[in-house]
């Protein structure tokens, strides 16, 4: 596989990606939202594990937590062996200062991570890390070390909640994103939006006609001797009030021949006028590091998928047009349900994702392809199993993502990303269909990894019956009995009026019969996951960002 293939989702750990398949200085613009528990209790995640490691966990979608593991522990040699001396050194006094616990594991795994994120960003380039105050000023010093201090460019508070009643402290709705760049030598565009209209400036005035006009300071903070900027003009001495003229007499004198000084009543300092009348319509404003016009993704959002860390479409869309050209690489390490990738897409920049689920993997392909029909069948995917003992391992390795990947393959919508035994009822899949205009059906699939017997035939007619659904799918590792199959074709057919054929009750497919690209047998699907997500459109109704 050629390194940098962009369009692409690896699946997989994000750091033995990077190593493996993303160039030095390759990529213009990183973010990443990696997973950490700030709900729970603060204690907690401070309780250190002591002589004692606890028991190795895969960072699922859905576990939003790091634990002090052998791979934590790994990571931290990694750094003191082979990081710059004062990442290695701060990360050790972090591990001194506050015990081997879940915060210094995440510092640690992530210290590893950013030094490679690092490496791959160009000279031009800057990252964006999403994170909360549990550990945000914790991952600023680390960063600091990795980056260089004087790379740091912004902390942007992102007000992601409202303030519910909370017991002992002030509520907490904000998230943090901290901006660095790789040099002094980075891409980084003004945003300008639409100012509130509720928010009138409070600097206005009445002219003599009627109309309101918007007024500015002439003068600017801290005193100055030097100059014109520190004389009184027209008799009044800004060094007074501590400030200084921010423009010449002679600008200010052109100015005022113009009718462009305001000249207050009460004899009080005079100010620039604007000239032209104030229109609320066409006012904006330059947005700052705090952001409270991006709405989070509220239960009614339209472009809400479920995903429980999911951000707003544009979130990224404001980092990205501000950090980034077009046609340039933008790279999500943890890329979850693929808002970055999606953005990134829609305006026109290349990109790469990597996430350790294939959950996430699946969701975020058929996002894409919603989203861009285009491409549809074209995105490359990294990673996951090519041939039957690639899913044999898969399946040995985690039976979970096994499930996952087998789910995807058959354009099902996973149920669920709970790791509970017994918690999907039979149920690890449904891929939904019309009969009719609004009768809405699915199709149910179970997927199973290890030893088949004719039971599992009969219990998912046992589920179609339960759920009163009509066509039931066993997506299984081995190659199922002739026991299986004879129940199978003993469970009958289920007829379409609509469609007007039958299709068998019960089907059986294998992981080979997946990988050579066998479907389900069914209805035309009903893309229910993301029918609310609107497709990404140009004013001209062409798919933007394709063929990059």
């Amino acid at each position: 596989m050629p390194r940098n293939g962009v369009n692409a989702l690896y699946y997989g750990d994000n750091l033995p990606i990077l190593r493996e398949y993303i160039r030095d200085e390759s990529v213009d613009l990183i973010y990443l939202d990696p997973p950490f528990n700030s709900n729970r209790n603060y204690n907690v995640l401070f309780k250190d594990v002591g002589s004692k490691l606890a028991s190795p966990a895969q960072i699922e979608a859905f576990e939003d937590s790091w634990h002090w593991t052998e791979s934590a522990q790994h990571a931290f040699e990694e750094v003191a062996l082979h990081g710059t001396d004062n990442t290695a050194r701060l990360l050790k006094a972090m591990v001194d200062a506050l015990g081997r616990n879940d915060v210094t594991a995440y510092l640690s795994m992530m210290a590893v991570r950013l030094i490679e994120l690092k490496r791959v960003l160009k000279p031009t380039g800057s990252i964006y890390l999403h994170c909360d105050p549990t550990a945000s000023h914790y991952l600023k010093v680390l960063m600091d070390s990795i980056f260089g201090a004087r790379n740091f460019r912004n902390e942007i508070a992102w007000k992601r909640t409202n303030a519910r009643s909370t017991e002992g402290r002030w509520p907490r709705i904000h998230d943090v994103l901290l901006f660095y760049s790789k040099s002094d030598q980075f891409k980084y565009s003004t945003t300008v939006v639409a100012a509130d209209k509720a928010k009138l400036p409070h600097t206005l005035i009445t002219g003599a006609g009627g109309d309101s006009y918007q007024t500015y300071e002439l003068t600017g903070p801290g005193q100055t001797s030097e100059g014109q900027s520190g004389q009184p003009w027209r008799g009044f001495d800004p060094s007074k009030m501590g400030r200084h003229w921010a423009n010449t007499f002679a600008t200010m004198d052109g100015w005022d021949k113009l009718g462009l000084i305001h000249w207050p009543k009460n004899n009080g300092f005079p100010r620039r006028r604007s000239a032209t009348p104030f229109d609320e319509d066409l006012r904006s404003v330059t947005v700052g590091d705090v952001w409270t016009d991006v709405d989070r993704i509220n239960q009614a959002a339209k472009e809400r998928l479920g995903y429980p860390t999911q951000k707003p479409l544009a979130l990224l869309e404001r980092i990205i047009a501000a950090s980034s050209d077009e046609g340039g690489l933008v790279l999500d390490p943890f890329c979850g349900c693929g808002t970055a990738v999606h953005a990134a897409e829609k305006l026109g920049r290349k990109w790469i994702g990597i996430d350790i689920t294939h959950l996430a993997i699946g969701l975020i392909r058929r996002r894409m392809e919603d989203a861009f029909p285009p491409l549809k069948g074209k995105i490359k995917v990294v990673g996951t199993p090519v041939d039957l003992p690639g899913a044999q391992e898969l399946a040995s390795r985690d039976p979970y993502q096994f499930q996952w990947w087998a789910v995807d393959r058959v354009d099902a919508q996973p149920v669920s990303g709970e790791r509970k035994k017994g918690m999907d009822r039979g149920v690890d899949g449904v891929i939904p269909f019309l009969e009719g205009s609004v009768d809405r059906k699915r199709v149910i699939v179970s997927v199973k990894a290890g030893n088949l017997t004719p039971a599992f035939v009969r219990d998912l007619k046992g589920v179609l019956d339960r759920e009163g659904e009509p066509i039931g799918v066993l997506l299984t590792l081995k190659e199922p009995t002739r026991e299986m199959k004879t129940e199978a074709v003993a469970a009958g057919k289920y007829h379409s009026e609509r469609w007007r054929r039958d299709y068998p009750r019960i089907q059986i497919i294998t992981a080979a019969d997946l990988l050579n690209g066998k479907k389900v047998d069914m209805p035309p699907q009903l893309s229910d996951t993301f029918a609310q997500a609107p497709r990404e459109r140009t004013t001209e109704g062409k798919q933007p960002g394709l063929g990059l």
